[in-house]
Parts: C-alpha cells; structure tokens; sequence
C-alpha cells in the first residue's frame, strides 16, 4: 500500500476513533488531525525513526527525537506541532477496555494506571531490535468492521500480547514503587469493572463502595494511593471517554448524548465537559468534522 494511503487511512481511523489505530509502517507525514488537539482516549506508541515531532500533551511541550519512543498515556490531550523534513515514524494507538476482560490480571492493571500516573507522556530511547515496531507492523487499523471472527481473535491477542510487554519494559524503565498488597490490587481490579459497568448511570463513590462493602472514604484512599485518581474521577474518566465517542462516531444530539449519560440535561452536560476537557461538547464536534 502507497504511503499516501496508508497515511489517509490513518487519518480516517483517527476521525472515526476506531478502537485500533495503525500506520501499518512508517509515515513521513502527520495525520492533519493530529496537527489540531485531539484528546487520545488511547494507549499510543509513537516510535520516531529519524528527524524530530514537536508536540503538546496535555498543554506540556514535548520533543520525541530520531531513535526515541514516546509512549503517551490515556485521556491525553496531543497535538503535534512541527516535525522534521527528514521525519520518519511508526504510530499505533489503542484501547484498553476492548481487551480488559482477557488481560484479567489486576497486576497488569496496575502496572497500566502506574505508567499514567507520572507524566502525560514518556521518552525512552528506542532500543535497537524494537518489538513495538514490530507489533504496529503486524496490527492493522484497517478494515476493522469487516474482518473475520479469527482475525478479531488474532487482532485482539495481538494487543494483549503488546500489552504485556508494554507494561514489562515500563517495569524495566521506571523504577517500581513499594509492592502492593494484593487485597488492594484485587479491589481496585473490581472496581474498574464496576465502574466499566455502572458509569453511565451511576457516579456516586457511595454506589461504588457500597458495592464493595467499604467505605467511601476508605475506598478514595485505597485508590487514590494505586492509581493516584480518586474514585471519582475514575469515574469521571470513563464519562469522558464514552462522550467523546458519542460526540465523534454517532449523530446523537447533545441532549441525547447527555440523556444517555443522565445527566439532567444538555447545559449541565456540556458544562461538566467544558470543565473536563476545555472544550463545549458542540465546539468539540465542530473541531473534529473540521479536520475529517
């Protein structure tokens, strides 16, 4: 496939926020999208062969050089400033959620809320045999609607094997902090699940802790001390992710987004986003089929 169309259906995947987003090999040009703030609900890997990609997350410059690996967290919000002539780079982009029930393992969990907890985004010099570049060259972003029940298996084993290794070289890179107990982790594990469940209807820590036979107090401190989030912007979090989805994939009203997500209505609905992300539900639909 020519570079042009590999970097349009980058763009293309991007716009319509695919759950999996692959150059599928390595680009010399930057998705229009990316050149305007784009709020990355995804784990994202960007791997800059040679030159330079000058970036914000979350409002923090950034400069990822020839040889580096940028890994920005989730709920980042990134924009790519300027880039060298001389660029070349690999990029994947993915979400969690789709393959959380087969990850299972609470640790693993962990590990994924401790590399978001520092720094919006993180450089380390790319070693010589890099897997990652090795994993975006074998996950395609494209045709996800259409592909087979085996290739969905394969695609979403292929994540997870990622994410594991992901999570490995964060360990080795990152110096790890005192080992949590495992009461702790396996809490924390069920209440991610809870909230990936009840989210949309429910955003009261006492709902949550209730749940778990804890205290409210005590259920913020426990997670507040894994993740470094109350609970309630975990939860927070999660309407946030879900909107956005609503607002880029869908051609729901805003009162009907904000139905969906009960709130009372769409005023206290775009009020609550303005706050979480800077922009109006409105504004934010505008700026994305802007750069479609």
């Amino acid at each position: 496939m020519q570079e042009e169309q590999r970097l349009a259906q980058l763009h293309s995947a991007l716009s319509q926020r695919l759950d999996t987003c692959c150059s599928e090999g390595t680009l010399h040009s930057i998705p229009q999208l990316l050149t305007h703030p784009y709020f990355m609900d995804y784990v994202t890997i960007i791997v800059c062969h040679t030159g330079y990609i000058r970036l914000l997350a979350n409002g923090s410059p950034y400069t990822v050089n020839g040889g580096e690996t940028a890994f920005v967290s989730e709920n980042v919000l990134l924009q790519i400033l300027s880039v060298s002539d001389s660029l070349e780079y690999s990029l994947l982009c993915y979400r969690i959620a789709p393959i959380r029930h087969i990850l299972g393992n609470t640790v693993v969990m962990m590990r994924i809320y401790d590399m978001q907890n520092t720094l919006p985004l993180h450089i380390i010099p790319t070693e010589e045999d890099n897997v990652f570049t090795s994993y975006i060259s074998l996950i395609q972003s494209s045709p996800q609607t259409t592909l087979s029940a085996y290739r969905d298996n394969e695609r979403q084993l292929l994540l997870v094997s990622l994410t594991y290794r992901l999570c490995d070289f964060f360990s080795s890179h990152i110096p790890d902090r005192p080992e949590i107990p495992a009461r702790t982790t396996e809490i924390f594990g069920k209440l991610v699940s809870l909230i990936g469940q009840h989210f949309q209807n429910e955003r009261k820590v006492t709902f949550y802790a209730d749940k778990l036979c804890l205290s409210p107090k005590y259920l913020t401190a426990l997670v507040k001390s894994v993740s470094g989030y109350t609970v309630q912007q975990l939860i927070f979090k999660a309407i946030i992710r879900r909107s956005i989805f609503l607002i880029n994939s869908t051609s729901k009203t805003i009162q009907e987004i904000a139905d969906d997500l009960s709130f009372p209505n769409a005023s206290a609905f775009g009020t609550f986003f303005k706050k979480q992300t800077g922009h109006s539900p409105k504004h934010y639909r505008r700026k994305v089929l802007a750069n479609v």
